[in-house]
């Protein structure tokens, strides 16, 4: 994610065609082999995911049936670095991030992985998604129990054995420390400019693979 103003101007350098390759990008996955089960009864649980730019992952999730909230911040550094001006130099240790909150009687961790490597970036690009290159913009899945750990270990190792994507994996797997909410501007940031070029190149082809790829996870919002 190019820093304001020049990431609009670069934005609009880039060829319609990464808007088709956005759109294809899906890539049809199967089940965790290993899943907690759905709930008995509602409740509220939390997943923290890193996958490039947090307004496309965010915007995704807000679309899934099951999520009841979802918050851009950032995982991986220190509290008194977690701004967004200084994450973006890469040396923080910070990786942007959306914490997903969802009702584990409506939808399973496992499910929502399922959405983060099938449609919602590229698990196997290192440090990079799309334009956005840095470490701020790495792959990670930081787990904040042993069942979230077990549960992304074992969908990852599946999807490595069965070459699903044709390159490794190289998402992180690593233990939640602190989630720090990114500033109240990056909020929802795809609703509130649904006609900004970075958003509508990159991240509501995603959205539209969710609701073509995933139709019964799909909700409009």
């Amino acid at each position: 994610m190019f820093s304001s103003p020049f990431r609009i101007f670069a934005v609009l350098l880039i060829s319609t065609s990464l808007a088709c390759n956005a759109a294809t990008a899906a890539v049809s996955i199967p089940d965790p082999v290993d899943d907690a089960p759905l709930a008995a009864a509602k409740g509220e649980q939390t997943a923290v995911l890193a996958g490039g730019c947090f307004w496309g992952i965010e915007a995704v999730f807000e679309h899934v049936k099951g999520v009841t909230g979802v918050t851009s911040g950032y995982s991986g550094g220190s509290a008194n670095t977690a701004h967004y001006e200084m994450i973006g130099t890469g040396k923080t240790g910070h990786a942007e991030s959306v914490r997903i909150t969802y009702d584990p009687s409506h939808i399973s961790y496992g499910k929502l992985l399922k959405v983060f490597f099938s449609v919602a970036h590229d698990p196997t690009q290192l440090n990079k998604q799309g334009p956005d290159t840095g470490t701020q913009y790495r792959s990670a899945i930081f787990y904040s129990n042993e069942e979230q750990k077990r549960i992304a270990q074992a969908y990852v190792d599946h999807l490595n054995r069965l070459k699903i994507f044709g390159r490794p994996i190289v998402t992180e797997i690593v233990a939640l420390d602190a989630f720090y909410k990114a500033e109240s501007y990056h909020q929802d940031y795809a609703v509130h400019h649904p006609d900004q070029p970075y958003i509508v190149i990159h991240d509501l082809p995603k959205v539209a693979s969710l609701r073509e790829e995933l139709p019964d996870l799909y909700k409009s919002r």
